[in-house]
């Protein structure tokens, strides 16, 4: 052990007489240690809950859409199988979007359709997790319903909750869904109507989805819109949700520029790039806790050299140089801030699995989306922060350290 790392040691415990200093320096252990474990805990919660907030959307929604500017995908079979050749895609799915009117009694919504194969979809959006009655394999039979003293067979319609709260339907009631794209006729537009069924309600959490947004089977939607054997878009799942971006442009190449591909990132881009903002701006102004801890470490190191001038000067006396001082109090005060960091990132670890794990903290789902913190523990973000924080110490002891490097030995023995 080189002589400066013993002594840096040496300093961190003090004698009888100088019991204010060591008290000092563990003051500025704990200042360190508690910004790292705010800081901490803090980049998980927010990595967490923006995850959380992308999982719910990506639950509804396809992380890829396919489709044409201004003319539908009549051929959509041969398509997917050129789509599954797609290195990291992971599923397909055709799908019809179309805007509608539904009708229950003398109420009434304008919703947007969504035209779905049950067999597919689920590989795509994970919409079974949010129904919450009925089953998305009852869009594939028709349904007895008994209207006006007669029973009729009728497809399935899956509605969000605020959309049938909104028309008065449950499940089993029977619903108008009208077409403001009606057939044309010697007497004007007619507007295209047929009978549906409830057969479901979905929440996913989201009022913009919740309130204006029913599924019905692809065939179905095909039929009500006049669509044929052609679908709108295909929705594509991929095996890496990060590389999105990457295989929505690779599959443009594929395709041609007739298609045009979009992926999950630029439907919502001001509301992640909010959160992101959002995470960083928490990050930037908690490192600023570690800086004021930080001055504490100058104070100690400060109150240290006045107080062991004579022993610097024995030292230099002695045969060390100036740097040799320089490096003792810089290991003091990288010791400092190693001890509090080391604790704060355990600790902070320690909370954030204790969040995960037991979810003693709720929050109003209709607020949040969801009714628990969200934790995202990553490896990458706490040796950044812990970095940061060791780098921070390091410069808050080299202003200490050059003033200890500087005393005059002979000054000092003189005068004390």
């Amino acid at each position: 052990m080189k002589y400066e790392f013993f002594i840096g040691l040496r300093y961190l415990l003090a004698r009888r007489s100088e019991t204010f200093i060591s008290l000092i320096t563990v003051i500025s252990i704990l200042g360190v240690m508690i910004a790292v474990i705010t800081l901490t805990v803090t980049i998980a919660v927010m990595t967490g809950f923006e995850e959380a907030i992308r999982d719910r959307l990506l639950g509804i929604n396809a992380h890829i859409v396919l489709y044409k500017l201004g003319e539908p995908l009549g051929d959509y079979q041969k398509l997917i199988p050129e789509l599954m050749r797609v290195e990291g895609v992971q599923s397909v799915a055709p799908t019809v979007y179309g805007q509608a009117i539904l009708t229950s009694g003398s109420r009434v919504s304008g919703v947007v359709i969504r035209g779905v194969d049950p067999d597919r979809v689920e590989g795509v959006v994970t919409i079974r997790q949010f129904i919450k009655e009925g089953d998305l394999g009852d869009l594939k039979t028709l349904h007895s319903v008994q209207i006006k003293d007669r029973t009729v067979e009728l497809p399935g319609v899956i509605l969000g909750t605020r959309l049938a709260g909104q028309l008065g339907a449950m499940v089993g009631d029977p619903i108008q869904v009208l077409s403001p794209l009606g057939k044309p006729t010697p007497i004007g537009v007619i507007p295209k109507v047929r009978r549906f069924v409830v057969t479901g309600l979905f929440d996913s959490g989201w009022h913009e989805y919740d309130s204006s947004l029913a599924y019905m089977h692809l065939s179905e939607a095909q039929r009500f819109f006049g669509l044929e054997d052609v679908v709108t878009s295909i929705e594509i799942r991929v095996l890496d949700v990060d590389r999105a971006q990457e295989i929505a442009r690779r599959i443009k190449r594929r395709l041609g520029s007739s298609y045009v591909t979009e992926d999950w990132s630029r439907l919502w881009p001001n509301l992640f790039s909010a959160l992101r903002l959002e995470r960083w701006v928490y990050t930037l102004v908690l490192l600023l806790m570690v800086l004021i801890a930080a001055f504490n470490i100058v104070s100690t190191l400060i109150m240290v050299v006045m107080e062991k001038r004579k022993d610097i000067a024995i030292l230099q006396s002695m045969g060390a140089t100036r740097s040799s001082i320089r490096r003792i109090f810089l290991i003091k005060g990288c010791v400092i801030g190693a001890v509090g960091t080391g604790l704060g990132v355990l600790l902070g670890l320690g909370i954030c699995l204790l969040i995960q794990r037991y979810q003693f903290i709720e929050l109003p789902k209709d607020v949040f989306l969801i009714s628990e913190v969200p934790v995202r523990i990553s490896a990458l973000y706490f040796a950044m922060v812990g970095a940061a924080s060791l780098l921070i110490c390091l410069l808050a002891s080299v202003y200490p350290a050059r003033q200890a490097a500087k005393l005059e030995p002979v000054e000092v023995i003189r005068y004390e």
